[in-house]
């Protein structure tokens, strides 16, 4: 992966942890947050994702992925942190 390819990741990663915050606490986790939430849930989105055997393309398929797997991990943080 050259450096291009690492900022488009981290980015999208950032976005996807920023929707993701959003849409399930009401607020995002600074730039830094966002991106670690984000790269994590990309990989989770698009582990599950291959389980149900959609595959994402382009740039807003990689988003929508990486959301989706951002808000399936708050969600499943929130169930640990609440039990």
């Amino acid at each position: 992966m050259d450096i291009t390819g690492l900022i488009i990741f981290l980015a999208i990663g950032a976005v996807a942890g920023w929707l993701a915050g959003t849409l399930m606490k009401g607020g995002g986790f600074g730039l830094l947050g966002n991106i670690v939430i984000g790269v994590v849930g990309a990989v989770l989105g698009g582990f599950v994702f291959s389980l149900l055997g959609i595959t994402a393309g382009g740039l807003i398929g990689s988003i929508v992925t990486a959301t989706a797997g951002a808000a399936l991990l708050l969600f499943i943080v929130g169930i640990i942190k609440k039990a």
